[in-house]
């Protein structure tokens, strides 16, 4: 039974035989390529349910380059590989889209427990069929066109920072605790991440808060969690 199209974008022989490997036998069909031009282009004619970038590629374009070009036509979930275990290739990676990283090396365990999470989380959300509109003061969420509107500016948003604000929205006014905002928005298998949430808030704040270092939209609760503060509205 194939659970899925996966494109690997890496270009050490070895790494893509071994990811090949663990992904066909757990049912997925896989596409490799070493450069990022073509991964760009295999993205596109391929329409494939997850992408494996690695950072570090042969030729003009690397993985952040490959992640910003597939965000212009594409939602596909992506996860970054990388050797660098630095806050700013984190950081740098969620910026372009990504939903996820591995650091290498990896185990074909933490392979599939990550593939699997992100392409469950990408199906539930394929399928729901939302058909109303979230509302904050001045900020608004067209659900059905999964676009977020600021006063009179619309703000462009990555799938993973859309799925953090509608969390919060949908229970304004309430603390969200860090790990049920983890589970809900990543998965069971994140809620001790707080490096991912952490990052996403300081993401969201500084493309819907007026003043980003003095957040009053998306507060925090000090050593708990977030909320999303609606002072004229009642739930």
């Amino acid at each position: 039974m194939e659970h899925g199209k996966v494109l690997v974008v890496d270009d050490e022989p070895k790494l893509v035989r071994l990811v090949r490997e663990v992904l066909a036998a757990a049912g997925y069909s896989v596409l490799s390529t070493g450069r990022g031009e073509n991964a760009v282009e295999l993205a596109a004619l391929e329409r494939p349910d997850l992408i494996l970038l690695d950072v570090v590629l042969a030729g003009a374009m690397d993985g952040f380059g490959v992640a910003q070009r597939v965000r212009e036509f594409s939602e596909v979930p992506i996860i970054m590989l990388t050797a660098r275990d630095r806050e700013v290739d984190l950081v740098r990676g969620f910026e372009q889209g990504a939903d996820d990283y591995i650091t290498k090396p990896f185990s074909s365990k933490e392979l599939l427990v990550r593939v699997r999470a992100v392409m469950r989380r990408a199906r539930r959300e394929s399928m729901a069929t939302e058909e109303v509109e979230l509302s904050c003061g001045d900020l608004r969420i067209d659900l059905p066109r999964r676009k977020v509107i600021v006063g009179d500016r619309e703000v462009h948003l990555t799938p993973t920072e859309y799925r953090l604000l509608h969390e919060l929205a949908v229970h304004k006014n309430q603390v969200l605790l860090h790990s049920q905002l983890l589970t809900a928005v990543w998965g069971q298998e994140y809620r001790d991440d707080l490096e991912y949430l952490r990052a996403y808030i300081r993401y969201l704040r500084q493309k819907v808060e007026a003043d980003p270092s003095n957040p009053v939209r998306i507060v925090t609760s000090p050593g708990v969690g977030y909320m999303l503060a609606c002072p004229d509205e009642v739930d």
